[in-house]
């Protein structure tokens, strides 16, 4: 098993170099949302983007002038991690959980290297809690609190952990929600109101397997959010398509809750490298950025 360690050095090699080529060191369109600050009002030049014109100060002085804006710095950043039984399931690569570790130390080292700070709280049952701080050590002490959680019991209510983050978190943040989203409770309300006060990107994490149930015949199928366990003929096509259907449903949900909340979502597979999945979220957040700009 490798160790924290270990495991910053591969993702260094693998994920952040290969970002780094596709951002050239900036990293401010990754993660980060268009919370940006007015810095002052001047005199259009050319090659100024027309969208920034300011027309009420232009019309006032006869003059073209746009905006500048200024990004908020001083950010604080948090994971928070869904520690469940039903993460410790994985059919290809690895562990959910496992992928989620993972990512859980790109981000930090992102947020940490941009001068940020970023702290770490997971659930079910907040069983571990790292207050934010910057620096490579900060990142893997993170690790190293992933690495000693272990799921205890039944899998928790996502509501509940939502409400605990929003009560906790009283500054405005970047927060990773990161998770399986295999949680029966109605989590609608709370994540909305987690998203209204900070800028919330949901970390979506699932392996292959649960998308198809295979032809395998008759098996004994365990719920590891509950420990229920159930025999299960799936050799009846009526019973693979019921659970296609169930998955759809399933899929259509996390993303119609999300897109009402205004919560980019960031899927993840554990068949598929990280890096494959944060490039075309890369992509898609930066463009989102652009075009909420103040002015569009």
């Amino acid at each position: 098993m490798e160790t924290p360690e270990q495991v910053l050095r591969r993702l260094e090699f693998k994920v952040v170099r290969r970002l780094d080529g596709f951002l050239f060191g900036d990293y401010s369109g990754i993660f980060y949302g268009p919370s940006l600050d007015l810095a002052e009002v001047r005199e259009y030049q050319p090659g100024d983007e027309v969208r920034r014109i300011d027309w009420n100060v232009t019309a006032r002085l006869n003059r073209l002038f746009v905006r500048q804006y200024r990004e908020e710095r001083e950010l604080t950043a948090w994971l928070v991690v869904d520690r469940s039984p039903s993460m410790t399931f994985g059919t290809r690569r690895q562990l959910k959980r496992d992928t989620a570790t993972e990512f859980a130390a790109v981000a930090a080292y992102i947020v940490t290297r941009h001068g940020d700070k970023i702290g770490l709280m997971t659930f079910p049952g907040r069983t571990a809690f790292v207050p934010p701080r910057g620096g490579r050590t900060h990142v893997l002490r993170i690790l190293h609190a992933l690495s000693r959680t272990e799921p205890d019991g039944p899998g928790g209510d996502l509501a509940e952990s939502l409400q605990f983050a929003a009560r906790g978190l009283r500054r405005r943040s970047l927060v990773f929600l990161v998770s399986d989203f295999l949680s029966e409770g109605d989590w609608q309300r709370p994540l909305m109101e987690l998203a209204r006060r900070h800028d919330l990107i949901a970390v979506w994490v699932h392996d292959p397997a649960e998308f198809e149930l295979p032809d395998v015949g008759g098996m004994h199928v365990e719920d590891t959010e509950t420990g229920e366990r159930l025999w299960v003929d799936t050799s009846d096509p009526r019973i693979r398509e019921a659970y296609r259907q169930l998955v759809a449903q399933h899929r259509e949900h996390v993303h119609t809750v999300c897109r009402g909340a205004k919560v980019d979502v960031l899927e993840l597979s554990t068949a598929q490298p990280l890096v494959t999945a944060l490039l075309h979220f890369v992509t898609l957040r930066k463009r989102r950025r652009r075009w909420s700009l103040p002015g569009r």
